[in-house]
């Protein structure tokens, strides 16, 4: 099973780069796209952003142009979930939404961005509070998640070109990183990526969007749940095209039937 995630920075421009003739050419049984910055009722009549033989679900911002999420599937679901009960309703804010099927269970996440030391990263912080509750919550039922996107963390310093360049920034603060300890260590979850390589020059955002221009962090993940980390074949950062300033993350996973 090929999982694809990228974070579009708008939708449409990323159409205009060729993204949805470079996802059709990938055979992928799942696609999660982050930061859509296009409303629902664009994207289900607009027949650029479709994709032949997959089943389309977005979860739109509030407010217009601004965030949404996207799952691209060749299955349909069993169903869709719609945020997972944040206490300041960022979960509602377009950023999380989940594909469940059989015996899995596939979310696209855009977790918040935001500037330390600002109220911003207050509702950061309770954000990732209240998303590890929850996985920790469900990472007890007798399913296997893959929660892939654009986490807006990088974990180690191996995931920033220039960590020294980092400190201090919000994306690599020491309570960020404990947020993702937590998960990791704490709960069980795995960072899928790092299980299928430790190279020290993969990254997946480049905040001018041109590669090694400036520090390049790796903030786009696929967080999978302890029964499935010996179950990734193949990871890897597409670099080939730009359609954001993110680039795919692509994930085979040694799943036969959702």
């Amino acid at each position: 099973m090929r999982i694809i995630s990228l974070s579009v920075d708008g939708i449409c421009q990323a159409s205009q780069r060729g993204l949805f003739q470079w996802l059709a050419s990938q055979k992928a049984n799942i696609i999660c796209l982050q930061d859509l910055r296009c409303q629902e009722a664009t994207l289900t009549t607009t027949p650029e952003f479709e994709i032949e033989g997959y089943a389309s679900y977005f979860f739109d911002s509030p407010t217009p142009e601004h965030n949404g999420v996207a799952i691209y599937s060749r299955e349909i679901p069993k169903a869709i979930m719609y945020g997972f009960g944040a206490t300041n309703g960022e979960d509602m804010n377009g950023r999380y939404l989940q594909a469940d099927f059989e015996n899995i269970s596939i979310c696209s996440l855009l977790a918040p961005n935001a500037t330390a030391e600002t109220s911003e990263q207050k509702l950061k912080n309770q954000f990732f509070h209240d998303l590890n509750n929850h996985l920790n919550k469900i990472s007890h039922k007798r399913r296997d998640y893959v929660i892939c996107g654009n986490w807006n963390i990088a974990h180690r310093a191996i995931d920033l070109s220039d960590p020294d360049m980092g400190k201090g920034l919000s994306g690599f603060l020491p309570k960020e990183q404990q947020y993702l300890d937590q998960l990791y260590k704490g709960i069980g979850y795995a960072d899928a990526f790092r299980l299928y390589t430790t190279d020290t020059d993969e990254f997946s955002y480049w905040p001018s969007g041109q590669l090694h221009v400036d520090i390049g962090w790796r903030t786009d993940l696929h967080v999978i749940s302890q029964s499935l980390s010996k179950r990734v074949e193949y990871a890897a950062i597409y670099k080939s095209q730009l359609f954001s300033r993110h680039l795919p993350v692509i994930i085979d996973y040694d799943i036969e039937n959702l």
